[in-house]
């Protein structure tokens, strides 16, 4: 059973997201928290291993509240749920540790598919958000020599899997296309 928390400010986002996940016999909604305080005190009281997380909250926003977690509590996977694709909220968000940044407006199925895949360490962006990190890696190889230094010490599997990151496969996905096993595809990430 996949234990989750949603964060948001909204009492019918928040509603709304707990019927959803209801719809998963796998999943659990253990708490719910309208500001980053919150967060933090339900998981001193409950073990959750996803918190759904909006990012504009009041008095401890999304990513602030990330990077306090992820120092208390680093197992815990975050996946900023949001209706904003502003770049500052995505960098931030994957500086801080998140494991997928989602709009609101996602399917469903999507929703539910980012919970498990955070659960098993893979990350999940939104198709929208993917091409925002593939434009600034675009852009910082253009501009940052330091930066082309350092991919161009990459080895040949290590841009192959970077670049399938980038398109939003998950680490199976990845050991299918390239026939290695999973662990490989993680320990190529941890290195990249």
């Amino acid at each position: 059973m996949i234990r989750v928390m949603i964060a948001d400010d909204q009492t019918i986002v928040r509603e709304g997201l707990k019927k959803i996940l209801s719809l998963d016999d796998s999943i659990e909604v253990l708490c719910e928290a309208e500001n980053g305080y919150e967060v933090i005190e339900n998981l001193n009281k409950h073990i959750v291993d996803v918190i759904l997380m909006d990012v504009r909250m009041p008095k401890l926003d999304g990513i602030k509240t990330t990077k306090l977690v992820k120092k208390q509590y680093p197992k815990v996977k975050i996946i900023i749920l949001t209706t904003f694709d502003e770049d500052n909220y995505i960098f931030d968000g994957i500086k801080n540790g998140i494991s997928g940044y989602l709009l609101k407006d996602s399917e469903i199925d999507y929703i539910l598919k980012s919970i498990k895949e955070a659960y098993e360490d893979k990350m999940m962006f939104d198709p929208v958000v993917t091409s925002k990190l593939v434009n600034a890696l675009n852009l910082s190889n253009k501009t940052n020599k330091k930066e082309n230094i350092l991919l161009d010490s990459l080895t040949e599997r290590e841009k192959e899997i970077t670049k399938l990151v980038v398109n939003g496969n998950s680490n199976k996905q990845i050991s299918e296309i390239l026939f290695i096993s999973e662990g490989t595809v993680k320990n190529c990430i941890s290195k990249i």
